[in-house]
């Protein structure tokens, strides 16, 4: 059945345990703990606290948890940088295991200049999936890579190049994301539902409207269509609300993101009827 989840980033400013209470409290079935929320992130990783509010949350559990992205790259031209990156991806796959998520969302990666991806960032690529293969060994959660916004640089943004990553890496899953994909066009989400519905472990949810990413989806008919495509398709995992808080005219207030979070479940509960 599927599961209702949003990002912990959309509470940016909230400590663990208030941001898993706001999600119970809003109604939804799970949770996409980003490891870069501020008060996870800049304690040092407190993983007994996480694993505290999943305990103490037993209706959002299991969890899945997303890697460290900001101001990484794990395809970077400087080695250091490359690196650092993909430790902070393995080491996001075993925090992933200890919290008892189902799926790890891991970013791809870019080229360094805002050029179209050479030899040289595809074997950077390769040995960042050889990195992550060697940390999912053993374990039973599902590493999911997701698409990136059709960018210059971009190392993986098409449907057909997701497929091929994902054919060459059967141990490897895939995270759909709904707006970087819409930000190209509705079409290009259906080809992706088309080409990677069987290895689809997480789907983030938003909407694009006026070149603004990671809008509510409340009302929209495209949202609506495609929640109900990946559901004939066979699809059961989390739709993962991934909303940008900073997208309103004001700063939303604690009760205001709960509120908001019931429009939206309420609003996908009935595309899924």
């Amino acid at each position: 059945m599927v599961r209702l989840a949003v990002s912990s980033m959309f509470f940016h400013e909230y400590p663990i345990d208030e941001i898993f209470a706001s999600v119970d409290e809003a109604g939804l079935t799970g949770i996409e703990f980003w490891i870069e929320t501020p008060h996870f992130w800049l304690r040092d990783l407190p993983t007994g606290d996480l694993n505290a509010a999943v305990h103490a949350h037993p209706s959002l559990a299991p969890i899945t948890v997303h890697a460290p992205v900001l101001d990484l790259n794990p395809c970077s031209i400087n080695p250091r940088v490359a690196a650092a990156s993909q430790q902070y991806a393995v080491e996001a796959v075993a925090l992933a295991e200890e919290a008892g998520a189902t799926v790890v969302t891991v970013h791809p990666g870019r080229r360094t200049a805002k050029r179209t991806p050479s030899a040289y960032d595809y074997e950077r690529f390769e040995i960042y999936l050889a990195r992550l293969h060697e940390a999912a060994k053993g374990r039973r959660v599902r590493v999911a890579i997701e698409n990136m916004e059709p960018k210059v640089n971009s190392l993986l943004c098409t449907p057909e190049g997701v497929r091929e990553v994902l054919d060459a890496n059967p141990w490897l899953d895939f995270t759909l994301d709904v707006a970087h994909a819409m930000s190209l066009s509705t079409g290009e989400v259906y080809r992706y539902i088309d080409l990677c519905i069987d290895r689809i472990a997480n789907v983030h949810l938003s909407v694009v409207e006026n070149g603004k990413m990671h809008l509510p989806v409340m009302g929209s008919r495209a949202a609506a269509a495609i929640v109900r495509a990946l559901s004939r398709a066979g699809y059961d995992g989390c739709l993962t609300l991934e909303i940008e808080d900073r997208n309103f005219a004001h700063p939303l207030s604690l009760e205001e993101k709960i509120s908001l979070l019931q429009d939206e479940r309420t609003f996908l509960e009935g595309c899924l009827s």
